[in-house]
């Protein structure tokens, strides 16, 4: 499974929004409706689940799907 699969499938599980929606361009806040609260919660999942941390400045920029996807291959690739 590749990264982004994985990722999407994190989002579904956790935040409990449609699978349709879940698309690399959506927006976590604006286009998913997920409370901040929730997505500090998937980031830690995401953090446990790859093994990777994400500073509180690189939280900030991850604001669509492909932000967190991005960030991920990105740190996962450095290992």
């Amino acid at each position: 499974m590749s990264i982004k699969d994985q990722v999407i499938a994190l989002i579904i599980e956790n935040l409990e929004v449609d699978a349709q929606a879940v698309v690399p361009e959506a927006k976590f806040i604006e286009d998913l409706g997920v409370s901040s609260m929730d997505l500090w919660e998937l980031v830690l999942v995401m953090e446990d689940e790859f093994d990777l941390e994400v500073p509180d400045e690189d939280l900030e920029k991850i604001v669509t799907i492909q932000d967190a996807i991005s960030f991920i291959e990105s740190h996962v690739e450095k290992k």
